[in-house]
């Protein structure tokens, strides 16, 4: 395996388990995320995690953590680390600045970094990223997840984003050695052939009383409100016509798209509740979800409705591409 500087140092077979990260600068949102909280939706509770679990997940795999270790997502602009002692890590996602101790970091590929400071700066493109440490982020489990939930004040760092001071321990990993950044020649593209452009799309509602509406959300192009939050992505632009809601509160789930009195449509994120009163015009498909982490505010989009066998090719498609990467992954690490 080729390295950037020198080859990559083998891992010690001892395992060290006192290991942590000090928060210098929290950045603009930093939060503790994983594969997120399943089987509590019937108590209201939202599945929350990360708002890309293939990105966070791929991540983990670069430094030989389970898939549903805890990771950091960052959004817009990262936070200042720094490491006590050398540490493996990966960044994954949208395309930033990353630099330690000054020196710039390579992305998307296993990095071992002696102590120092690692320094990650505003998004080159994209919105956000996620950094997978050898041993995940260990800190306790709520419901069965660490993941932070922001509305509930719960998981993660006392329920709330990253902040100077805050002490992040890491779980039991291999100790290495290291006293200068190394990194592998190769790096992996999780949305590589992608079109960024493309339309979102979405499985339409079949209501009679929502036809035009519903066809009306794909006429249109939508920018994304700098108002959107993990909860929900709000689309701004033209209103499309009011429509009353039943005043009965009815499931909604991640990728619902709602449609509240303004006109102006919600896609529902990982953080998103459990039931809600507006009308609901379709569900994005799943295929498309992790690209919507990935809008900037500001940003122009447009939806495009399909069917549900376009949307289950989709979805094969994407879990065939993270095999796919899986195993690329795992034959690089093998060496």
């Amino acid at each position: 395996m080729r390295a950037v500087g020198s080859r990559l140092v083998n891992a010690s077979a001892s395992l060290r388990n006192d290991a942590w990260i000090d928060v210098i600068n929290g950045g603009a949102l930093s939060l503790v995320q994983d594969q997120g909280r399943d089987g509590w939706r019937h108590l209201g509770v939202a599945r929350g995690g990360a708002l890309d679990p293939d990105s966070a997940a791929l991540a983990n795999m670069l430094v030989g953590n389970p898939a549903d270790a805890a990771v950091l997502e960052f959004a817009l602009q990262g936070p200042s680390l720094r490491l006590p002692q050398p540490l493996r890590l990966a960044v994954l996602g949208a395309q930033c600045e990353a630099r330690f101790d000054g020196a710039a970091l390579p992305l998307a590929r296993p990095v071992e970094l002696p102590a120092g400071t690692l320094h990650l700066g505003g998004m080159r493109e994209g919105a956000r990223a996620w950094v997978a440490v050898s041993g995940g982020i260990d800190l306790p489990q709520v419901l069965g997840s660490r993941a932070t939930d922001l509305r509930g004040g719960y998981g993660g760092v006392d329920g709330r984003a990253l902040r100077k001071g805050d002490r992040l321990p890491i779980g039991a990993h291999a100790a290495i050695e290291a006293d200068a950044p190394r990194a592998p020649g190769w790096w992996i593209d999780p949305r590589a052939g992608h079109d960024p452009l493309a339309p979102i799309r979405y499985v339409a509602s079949t209501a009679p009383a929502l036809r035009d509406v519903v066809l009306a959300v794909g006429q249109r192009e939508w920018r994304v409100h700098p108002a959107s939050n993990r909860q929900g992505l709000r689309l701004d632009g033209d209103a499309l016509d009011a429509l009353s809601a039943s005043g009965l509160s009815e499931p909604v789930a991640p990728g619902t798209l709602q449609l509240p009195p303004d006109g102006r449509p919600i896609v529902l994120l990982a953080d998103a509740q459990t039931v809600g009163g507006y009308a609901r015009l379709g569900h994005v498909i799943a295929a498309d979800l992790p690209r919507l982490a990935q809008l900037q505010p500001n940003q122009r989009l447009r939806l495009r409705a399909c069917g549900a066998d376009e949307a289950a090719a989709a979805q094969a498609a994407a879990r065939a591409e993270r095999a796919r990467l899986e195993l690329a992954i795992a034959a690089r690490l093998r060496g």
